[in-house]
């Protein structure tokens, strides 16, 4: 295995100075399925005074926990002393750190067996638990007794389950079955955890492994509108699937259309550019939530034809809640709402429909909204597909044509000002010069060619005395 440089420096010297060290934990397991590591963990049987005395640039990240930041040039690597673990409390944290000499105490102590691996270059690789059979196999199973991993933590039952997501493996049969067991505890992990969680899960190649999270009784926890998402058949023509079960097939098209779990900052969008990991986030949120609010909106014909009328409008108003539950940033939030508001509308091919979509929604949130409409076409049935997709296809040209002409769909964009109006039509400032201002961009949206200084003021109608 090559390990970066500075990852080699610190354990070279820590080892010249009568110490061990290795790398361990999730840069390990990538290193053996030739997946680019995220993070270069280091532990040592030195313990964080030790560290902090041999290596002049340190920074105190977790020192209570035997964490110590090791600046190597511009890089850090955290390095922690082997240690046990006290009387875990609260299923989260324990109580106490006990420093240990022996590594096989520290990596016993570990989540998942692939996670419980250490190397380096002259000891080799340190496998106690049969990570890299695990590895091969394609299996997620917890070190030592699972009843006793998620007890000590509650989070490490949504961690096994978005490893299974992120690597496509499978959750050994004791491992998920104290995942169904201990599932109530999960209510002890704070929200902030359990986003980060569920986010890396969703933009994973895996992201249909949510299904377990539903089976274990996990979401219950922190998406029960998920569960009923799961309960809901949809007995309509333009579906094949529960509630449920599309939305994990259209988040699976959100993944494979932008390359999800590759190189996410390099995916081309529709819109044109890139699509950075927050947008990725809230494209899959989006694409989570766009029918979360069909069970409470459905209704069943004289026929046993399922309806969902007004889903759009409420699913904006519970993806906002469900957002704020998750403690998610309001950029997040509002770009989510959008696009579940507007994710069924169905273009009828005309310019004028697109500039007002454009108004209602934001021109810069079309390219998402494309990217959702097209995952959740390709999640239903093929009744009507290709005619869907042409409309989409009809809608996605408008827009560009718009893009390119520079149509105005906000009043910004508008060739005068509200200031134009108080000097050449004699507004008072005040809501009036608002509502004028609106009128004239509805005409513009109509016709864009009226958007000029001199058309909009022979428009413009005189203020109302």
């Amino acid at each position: 295995m090559e390990i970066p440089a500075g990852a080699k420096q610190i354990i070279d010297t820590l080892e010249d100075h009568g110490y061990e060290a290795y790398i361990v934990g999730g840069c390990v397991r990538d290193m053996l399925i030739a997946r680019e590591p995220e993070d270069w963990d280091i532990t040592t049987s030195a313990e964080p005074a030790e560290v902090k005395r041999i290596f002049r640039r340190t920074v105190d990240t977790g020192i209570e926990h035997g964490t110590v930041t090791v600046l190597i040039g511009d890089e850090g690597f955290e390095v922690t002393t082997y240690r046990t673990d006290g009387i875990y409390e609260d299923h989260r944290h324990p109580t106490e750190v006990i420093f240990t000499p022996n590594l096989e105490e520290d990596l016993k102590r570990r989540d998942f067996t692939i996670n419980a691996m250490a190397y380096n270059d002259k000891k080799g690789l340190v496998d106690l638990f049969g990570g890299q059979e695990d590895l091969k196999q394609g299996i997620i199973r917890c070190v030592g007794d699972p009843m006793e991993r998620f007890d000590e933590d509650a989070l490490r039952m949504l961690r096994g389950i978005r490893f299974a997501g992120q690597l496509l493996f499978q959750i050994e049969e004791k491992t998920y079955e104290a995942i169904g067991e201990l599932a109530p505890t999960l209510v002890n992990i704070s929200a902030e955890r359990i986003r980060v969680e569920l986010t890396k899960l969703l933009i994973s190649a895996g992201s249909d492994r949510l299904r377990l999270a539903y089976e274990t009784g996990l979401t219950r926890y922190f998406l029960p509108e998920f569960d009923e998402m799961m309960k809901c058949p949809q007995a309509n023509p333009h579906h094949c699937y529960d509630v449920g079960g599309h939305t994990l097939a259209a988040i699976e098209e959100v993944n494979r259309y932008i390359g999800a779990d590759q190189s996410v900052e390099n995916a081309e969008h529709a819109g044109g550019g890139t699509l950075d990991k927050k947008h990725h986030t809230a494209l899959v949120f989006a694409t989570l939530l766009h029918d979360v609010a069909k069970p409470v909106c459905k209704k069943t014909d004289a026929n046993g034809v399922d309806h969902f009328h007004g889903h759009d409008v409420k699913g904006e108003e519970m993806a906002g809640q469900i957002l704020r539950r998750l403690k998610f940033d309001n950029d997040t939030i509002r770009l989510v709402k959008t696009l579940v508001r507007w994710h069924d509308i169905r273009y009828n091919g005309g310019e004028k429909q697109m500039r007002r979509l454009m108004n209602k929604a934001g021109r810069d949130t079309m390219p998402f909204l494309f990217m959702l409409q097209r995952a959740d076409i390709l999640a239903q049935s093929e009744y009507q597909r290709d005619e869907k997709q042409q409309l989409l296809e009809a809608g996605e040209r408008c827009y560009r044509k718009a893009c390119e002409a520079q149509d105005a769909v906000t009043i910004s964009e508008l060739a005068i000002t509200g200031r134009d109006l108080i000097d050449e039509k004699g507004y008072p400032s005040g809501p009036a010069l608002g509502v004028e201002l609106s009128r004239l961009l509805d005409l513009v949206m109509e016709d864009p060619s009226l958007n000029t200084r001199e058309q909009l003021l022979e428009q413009a109608c005189p203020p109302q005395v």
